[in-house]
């Protein structure tokens, strides 16, 4: 059992799993960044000049405030990460698989057990109507 896992472990596909985690988080901070700190005052600013930009208290509690800035915001952040992800890893690694899949050309199928058994059958009757060979007739 620790051996399966080890040997899980040292595939590479882990490595490579841990590898973007550790990148997609950094991303992902860079764009929050990105977000809080330019699209954010903008949404704000077509908000009007109150503290929650587009935002709608539906009562004198704070925690009844509807942020629609909030939602645009997640909502731009997904669509930047979601767009680089597309343009620098998938799009690249479907080209790499078309040029791998278009450089392998099917080689000839192997024949059937059924498509075998009828040649030996043909085979066997071409023999029979030569007749028997001398040689390779019964013995007297």
């Amino acid at each position: 059992m620790i051996k399966g896992f080890k040997d899980f472990l040292m595939r590479g596909n882990v490595i490579d799993l841990a590898v973007a985690v550790v990148i997609g988080a950094a991303f992902g901070a860079i764009v929050t960044a990105f977000t809080n700190n330019l699209i954010n005052p903008v949404v704000a600013l077509f908000g009007g000049s109150n503290i929650h930009g587009l935002a709608v208290q539906l009562g004198s509690n704070d925690k009844t405030v509807v942020d629609f800035g909030a939602i645009i915001t997640a909502t731009i952040n997904f669509v930047i990460v979601a767009a680089v992800v597309y343009f620098v890893f998938v799009l690249p690694m479907n080209k790499i698989k078309e040029r791998r899949e278009r450089g392998q050309e099917p080689g000839p199928s192997e024949p059937t057990d059924v498509e075998l058994l009828k040649e030996i059958r043909d085979l066997l009757a071409a023999s029979q109507d030569r007749g028997p060979r001398p040689g390779n007739g019964p013995k007297s």
